[in-house]
């Protein structure tokens, strides 16, 4: 029999235990800060009706991966998760409670050119407030994701707010061009807008707005700028004229992310408000706004700076020293789960330089040694992985020292 070659798709990656243990760990901090500015989870489907996603994206659309599924639909696998909650949102609107604030995490799929943090599939995690058009609804959504990144060790970050107003005098095609003027640079956007065939007085204040000779903030956006500084955010807050959002479903502030000692990842987090979205799907009109964290941007970020957070796992080894003890060892273990302790069961007995070599890879803290002879005197060895250290303890106070 031929053997397959174990390989992965272009743009697509597993995730081992120590990393995937991370992103958890990532998702758990983010999704904490999150609930605490009131937003609930929402989970939609990875497929939707093509239908439904088409029309969304502008020039992007040639990105998203479509099919027919076996039974002849026409389906499409999900792009972001604002346009799904679009359709959720019409969908339920009998029964939703307003203003609908949600967050979801979960993977997108675009076919896309793979590159250094962006792959064809990636996880994005967002949070949106639906039903109002409060000027504190966008200064919470673009705040609640700062807090999230200060939960997460970073501070030294920039927030680029815009307002899609000042791009009313442009076309589409223009307001896309204007949004990759940092990557291409003002002499190819305007060689990119002569060959689509703008006009020279369009080109002209393109490329005035985009060399900051622009008019004064429009007053929204000055109220939300006022509104976000009221919330202590440890991050610059700037006015930049060229964030445009691309997507052609943005309809106000628009805002972006990005660390400044690290501009190779781009934006690690963006968004916008987005009012006539939901209404392309529903006769009742839901203004909304909303935020997108980039994960697998913000994971290479932290890991390059060493803040990604350690991984959830076991914190303690029982190791397993005698075959006759192994009762013993189920009953140990079972009895520090029930107290709420993370713990891994070493399964056969080996030599102790193995198990202690096993914890350390795991990055487990500490470690139970438990022969006959620490059964009979009742005193167990509990020593630090880490610093070494190895006390002797009772069972009860086993407890006590690793719940402290």
């Amino acid at each position: 029999m031929n053997k397959i070659e174990p390989r992965t798709l272009k743009g697509f990656r597993d995730y081992g235990a120590v990393e995937q243990g991370a992103r958890q760990s990532m998702f758990l901090k983010i999704q904490t800060v999150f609930e605490q500015f009131g937003f609930s989870p929402l989970s939609t489907p990875t497929l939707e009706y093509k239908e439904i996603l088409m029309g969304k994206y502008g020039d992007d659309e040639k990105l998203v991966y479509s099919f027919q599924d076996n039974g002849g639909r026409d389906v499409a696998m999900r792009y972001d998760l604002t346009v799904p909650l679009a359709r959720y949102v019409a969908e339920n609107q009998g029964s939703l409670l307003l203003p609908f604030k949600r967050y979801q995490i979960a993977p997108v799929w675009r076919a896309d050119n793979p590159q250094k943090g962006r792959l064809r599939e990636f996880y994005q995690c967002d949070v949106d407030a639906v039903g109002t058009d409060s000027i504190l609804a966008d200064a919470e959504v673009i705040a609640c994701v700062a807090k999230a990144l200060e939960a997460l060790g970073l501070s030294n970050y920039k927030i680029r707010i815009n307002d899609r107003e000042i791009f009313s005098q442009f076309s589409q095609d223009t307001v896309r061009m204007i949004d990759k003027v940092e990557k291409i640079g003002v002499e190819a956007m305007t060689k990119e807008m002569r060959e689509r065939g703008v006009s020279d007085s369009e080109i002209e204040q393109a490329t005035n707005l985009v060399s900051g000779n622009t008019k004064a903030l429009p007053e929204r956006l000055s109220s939300v700028i006022d509104a976000l500084k009221k919330f202590g955010l440890k991050g610059e807050i700037d006015f930049d004229p060229t964030i445009a959002r691309g997507l052609d479903y943005y309809s106000g502030t628009v805002f972006e992310i990005v660390l400044p000692e690290k501009p190779e990842y781009g934006s690690i987090a963006g968004g916008g408000r987005y009012d006539g979205l939901v209404d392309q799907f529903s006769e009742q009109s839901y203004p909304a706004v909303g935020a997108s964290v980039g994960i697998d941007r913000l994971y290479g970020a932290l890991d390059e700076l060493g803040l990604l957070p350690k991984a959830t796992g076991a914190e303690v080894i029982v190791l397993n020293l005698e075959a006759e003890l192994g009762s013993d060892y189920l009953e140990l273990a079972s009895s520090l789960r029930a107290e709420g302790i993370n713990t891994e069961l070493f399964y056969e007995p080996a030599k102790l330089e193995k198990q202690f070599k096993y914890a350390e890879r795991k990055n487990i803290t500490w470690a139970v040694v438990m022969g006959s002879e620490e059964l009979k005197s009742g005193k167990l060895k509990l020593k630090n992985l880490s610093t070494r250290e190895q006390t002797e303890v009772s069972k009860s106070e086993l407890i006590t020292k690793l719940q402290s």
